[in-house]
């Protein structure tokens, strides 16, 4: 559904993603494989059209985080392999067969659910498994004293009839953390992983065809572990610090428009609580923006949007479709005038920062109302609106 309002809306600049997507390529060399990450919507910039986009450019994989994510891109034209990172209930188990997608299997329980449900559908499902190597999350147990009995439990998996394992992978805790004692747990759970892979295709007497454990952070920063296949997120979307070093574009740009301008004298209390009060007569711009479309509360009363004329400092609390700028020393300004929340000139790095949070937090955050606007070659190839009308 496409909107006809010119209230608050995300611009996606899909060029953006295939300029990284080619950086991050040229990082890792010709012999490994890429997986694209495009769960949650894509970190809110849209998984069809990223993975359309993607599957253009000749990745290898996708990763989501369950199978209605999953069945959405096939249903879209989308028949690369896809991974499903998350828990899948096995009365899907036949329709993942079908569609041909892959399922990460996270402990022995899942392995005998998936096994025999792929058994009774007659079919074989392809998995990856998944390590737990000190993330404490999902995955076998392998850590301490559970190493033999891990191993024993994945080998098992691998064995069972409906199962194909095509792969396996762990994730990393503190990957995208500096420090000497960050760096040493990094080492630990790659040297653990593979250890692991070696025990167990031992045992098999195979190899697993797909290993992989490097995430945004690894690929930026540790390349002994890019194994088979590396698997960005936030590299991807062009966000972080990792992004910066690497010279990657942000993909996502968030606007508005101010909507109602208020002039108030001093000692004017603006917005709930009244956290803010006004040192003057003071300009104010309401813009249709508030943490309904995606703005964190957190934020209220300690960032800027960037006008026309520069920066304007937000003005009291964020109201659920509303929040407040101070326009006062900005005459141009006026209604209708775009104001970005972040963007090129917007840091959103910055404004996570003051959030205490990481920039994936705030594109995820971008809710359905908010229409995203699509840009290819400097042109707007698409509109998208998640709202059903």
């Amino acid at each position: 559904m496409e909107s006809t309002l010119r209230r608050t809306w995300a611009e996606i600049k899909l060029d953006s993603i295939a300029y990284n997507y080619k950086k991050i390529r040229e990082k890792i060399g010709p012999d490994v494989k890429f997986l694209g990450v495009v769960k949650a919507d894509a970190y809110g910039h849209g998984s069809i059209q990223v993975s359309k986009l993607l599957q253009d450019l000749g990745a290898d994989y996708l990763a989501v985080s369950s199978a209605d994510e999953a069945l959405e891109l096939r249903v879209n034209g989308i028949d690369m392999p896809i991974l499903i990172l998350g828990h899948t209930p096995k009365e899907q188990v036949g329709r993942l067969i079908e569609y041909h997608i892959t399922q990460a299997i996270t402990c022995k329980a899942k392995a005998d659910e998936y096994s025999e449900e792929a058994v009774r559908c007659g079919g074989k499902l392809k998995v990856h498994i998944k390590v737990d190597t000190g993330m404490s999350r999902l995955g076998y147990l392998c850590d301490d004293g559970y190493f033999d009995t891990g191993v024993e439990g994945i080998v098992e998996a691998c064995n069972m009839p409906g199962l194909d394992a095509e792969g396996i992978f762990t994730h990393f805790a503190e990957a995208d953390e500096f420090g000497d004692e960050n760096d040493a747990y990094t080492k630990h759970q790659f040297e653990l992983f593979t250890s692991v892979i070696s025990s167990v295709e031992e045992k098999l007497g195979r190899k697993f065809a797909i290993r992989h454990c490097a995430n945004t952070g690894a690929v930026a920063r540790f390349e002994n572990t890019y194994l088979d296949m590396v698997r960005p997120g936030l590299l991807l979307y062009g966000y972080g610090e990792f992004a910066r070093q690497m010279g990657l574009k942000p993909a996502m740009t968030m606007k508005t428009t101010v909507s109602t301008i208020k002039i108030y004298p001093e000692g004017t209390a603006i917005s709930y609580g009244g956290v803010y009060v006004t040192d003057k007569t003071t300009r104010i711009g309401v813009l249709p923006y508030g943490y309904a479309d995606g703005f964190l509360r957190s934020l209220s009363n300690k960032c800027s949007l960037y006008t026309k004329e520069g920066p304007a400092k937000l003005r009291g609390k964020i109201c659920m479709d509303m929040c407040m700028i101070d326009i006062t020393d900005m005459p141009s300004v006026d209604v209708g005038s775009e104001v970005e929340i972040f963007g090129e000139k917007n840091s959103i790095d910055e404004l996570a920062s003051i959030a205490g949070t990481i920039p994936y937090e705030l594109t995820c955050a971008v809710s359905k109302r908010v229409p995203r606007v699509y840009y290819r070659d400097g042109q707007i190839i698409e509109k998208e609106l998640m709202l059903r009308m």
